[in-house]
């Protein structure tokens, strides 16, 4: 038996703010201060990325000090804000019902650089170091020792679409009645493997990334975690948000390219819409997964207008792409993404407005044109679809919606 899913609480470190109010307001104006020049990630190079300032992050508890590494401060720091909800789930259900599913690509690698720069200098590893602190399991096991928790815990990693594929994880465990709540979401922190990692394939922009434009030249790496809890619904609440439907797809065309028609993205984007049930027409707005690199884009541009515009009078929902305000946060980036949505949907945006497209406007003319969203736009948000295409072509698309009283 299938049940309608819930979204009751949020997390956010991202590098638009911690609170929904900050991380709303920075999202709605095209706010772009947090995307940074650092000296310290890229060999011999600046690179400009969307960074967390340090002296924001909570620090981890003495007694998990064995996970104590920068990604878990990020996903630690958005922890916190579920203290109450988690504590009041573990005395209504048990420790034993509430599951754990993270995304994460990087996890706590910057801990293994930074150890294996000592010992380069040392002969030895420092103290404080284990290898385990750069284990991909290690966000997961973290998030549930700190709860206590004894559901079933996890980690998917499929690049950029670990924490968008969570998502239907929770759904899974939630449907086959294994837990009462779901603790998803994505962390993924900055280091040099990366940065150095998509400049070795020249997907790295040389400025801001300037998605859907002729002039793309890559993307800029980010950071943050977002984290969500997820029950069956209960209530007919017009206010409650729900996940509507989610889409996989896995179309294995090339380790790093997408498929340049879009077969794996359309696939997960009609997925999801046949999942909630929904028709095309019926999405109000898309947040892309508009990386800036010359082949996401034109690939995604094809999707699009596949999906929304292929039969007579239908029309590209608003749509705008995210990254040039937070940087692609690789594993995190679905999670974030749905947080952003999330919060669209919210009563905080009680205008409706959208997020803008930042771009220098000059459309790519091979590519199909999208209806970006330009500053101070608003319209009727119902449902909601974010998309995450990883390399591998491993896809995922979610659709986030208003409950509007009408889902059992």
């Amino acid at each position: 038996m299938t049940h309608s899913i819930a979204i009751t609480s949020i997390g956010l470190c991202t590098p638009l703010g911690q609170t929904p109010q900050q991380v709303l307001a920075n999202l709605l104006a095209g706010d772009t201060s947090a995307m940074v020049l650092r000296d310290d990630l890229m060999f011999n190079a600046t690179t400009r990325v969307g960074a967390i300032d340090d002296a924001l992050l909570q620090q981890i508890p003495e007694n998990l000090s064995q996970f104590d590494c920068r990604n878990n401060r990020l996903l630690y720091s958005a922890a916190k804000q579920l203290d109450k909800l988690i504590e009041q789930a573990k005395q209504q259900f048990g420790a034993s019902r509430i599951a754990v599913v993270l995304g994460t690509s990087t996890s706590g690698i910057s801990k293994g650089e930074a150890a294996l720069s000592y010992h380069a200098k040392h002969g030895t590893f420092p103290p404080a170091y284990h290898y385990a602190q750069q284990e991909l399991g290690s966000t997961s096991d973290f998030l549930r020792q700190y709860y206590d928790l004894s559901g079933p815990c996890y980690t998917v990693s499929t690049a950029c679409s670990s924490s968008t594929k969570v998502f239907a994880s929770a759904k899974r465990l939630l449907n086959a009645d294994l837990c009462d709540v779901v603790i998803v979401g994505g962390v993924d922190s900055l280091c040099q493997l990366t940065v150095n990692g998509f400049n070795a394939l020249e997907s790295v922009s040389a400025g801001l990334c300037n998605p859907f434009s002729q002039n793309r030249d890559g993307i800029n790496i980010g950071e943050g975690a977002a984290l969500f809890t997820l029950e069956k619904s209960s209530t007919n609440n017009p206010e409650e948000i729900i996940l509507a439907g989610i889409g996989e797809s896995s179309d294995a065309h090339h380790i790093s390219a997408p498929h340049p028609q879009g077969t794996g993205a359309i696939a997960a984007m009609n997925n999801a819409l046949t999942d909630a049930n929904l028709q095309p027409n019926q999405i109000s707005y898309v947040n892309l997964h508009g990386t800036a690199t010359p082949k996401n884009d034109a690939m995604e541009s094809l999707a699009m207008q596949q999906v929304f515009a292929n039969t007579d009078g239908a029309s590209i929902p608003f749509c705008s792409s995210t990254k040039p305000l937070v940087g692609h946060c690789l594993g995190a980036a679905g999670a974030i993404e749905a947080a952003f949505c999330y919060l669209l949907l919210s009563h905080h945006n009680d205008k409706q407005m959208l997020p803008p497209q930042v771009w220098d406007q000059q459309q790519d003319v091979d590519n199909p044109v999208l209806p970006l969203v330009t500053h101070g736009q608003s319209t009727t948000l119902d449902y909601i679809m974010s998309n995450s295409f990883a390399f591998g072509g491993s896809n995922a698309s979610i659709i986030l919606g208003r409950s509007r009283g009408q889902h059992a």
